[in-house]
């Protein structure tokens, strides 16, 4: 679609060469110069004083028709990269999503290792203990029957001394079993309790990357809206400069051209004037020369025609100084 005043048309389609490439422009512009100088100036008629005030009109809407014709295309090429950061925006959100739900079954199934890891862990821990326990057992079975053998040959007080001794290494061997256990239960907990931090931190430190990009953004497109909105206000008040610059300039042409009138006006008035003057002074001289040559004794008549004589300068040797 394309803008139509009196000078010049500028197809939107072809916006972008006329404003980046001499050879585009120039032609323009020179269309407008030649078809403005190509009015012959009247000043003596309403009519022609108004043919130059029409065409002065023609070349400041046309410059004004030009200009924003070039503002409208960069606030197109100014508004690019906001809708570019949007789309990258849009961009990173759904292929974060996508990635995230892609890889949920791996992450799940990580997190399964992880705790079947802990438990072979505690298994093993336990199953280590139970060897430990077993080869205790039969250290102590030995002994036991050691003890035995020597408990035959020893009296009621020493069998209560060593009855004793098993009972303590019984207890002992509970405790040190007891002890074991809860080391690995320990250890396994420990271990759990490290890697739900380790993934609330990293969840976290997302969710902080991820809100410091939201904040980021924000603050870019707030930026680019206050720009936007400085750089609107600056055009419109360096139209409104321009605008009145024009009007301005269009007044006082007009004033200088009524003055110009005026002035040829008072010319012409002072010239009819000086001529009037003249010519009465003129006149002034010739009765005056007239009423001599009657009083001379020359008639009237023949006085007259002496006069005209003399001032068209036809009597040799003779004039009238006016």
């Amino acid at each position: 679609m394309s803008e139509v005043t009196d000078l010049v048309v500028i197809e939107k389609s072809n916006a972008m060469a006329v404003f980046t490439s001499k050879e585009q422009l120039d032609p323009l512009l020179e269309k407008i110069e030649t078809e403005a100088r190509s009015l012959v100036p009247d000043l003596t008629t309403k009519k022609g004083r108004d043919a130059i005030a029409s065409m002065a009109h023609k070349v400041a809407r046309s410059k004004t028709y030009i200009d924003n014709a070039g503002k409208d295309l960069v606030a197109e090429l100014k508004a690019l990269p906001k809708q570019i950061d949007e789309s990258r925006r849009i961009v990173r959100e759904r292929l974060d999503a996508l990635k995230d739900e892609v890889r949920r079954p791996l992450t799940e199934w990580e997190a399964e290792q992880e705790r079947i890891k802990a438990e072979e862990a505690m298994n093993a821990l336990h199953a280590e203990a139970l060897e430990m326990n077993e080869e205790f057992d039969r250290q102590r079975a030995a002994q036991i029957e050691a003890d035995h053998e020597m408990a035959l040959l020893m009296n009621d007080k020493f069998d209560r001394d060593r009855e004793e001794q098993r009972r303590q290494a019984e207890q002992a061997q509970r405790e040190h079993e007891e002890r074991i256990k809860q080391e690995a239960a320990e250890q396994a907990r420990r271990d759990a309790e490290a890697k739900h931090k380790a993934e609330i931190e990293a969840a976290a430190r997302r969710e902080a990357e991820e809100k410091a990009r939201a904040e980021l953004a924000e603050r870019q497109r707030i930026e680019a809206e206050q720009r936007a909105v400085r750089e609107k206000q600056e055009a419109e008040a360096r139209a409104e400069r321009e605008k009145a610059a024009a009007v301005e300039a269009e007044r006082l042409k007009a004033k200088q051209a009524e003055d110009a009138r005026l002035a040829e006006e008072k010319r012409i008035a002072d010239e009819a004037a000086a001529r009037a003057a003249n010519i009465a002074h003129q006149k002034r001289i010739n009765n005056e020369a007239k009423e001599d040559f009657v009083k001379g004794g020359i008639p009237e008549e023949f006085a007259r025609k002496a006069v005209e004589l003399l001032a068209r300068r036809q009597v040799r040797n003779s004039s009238i100084n006016y």
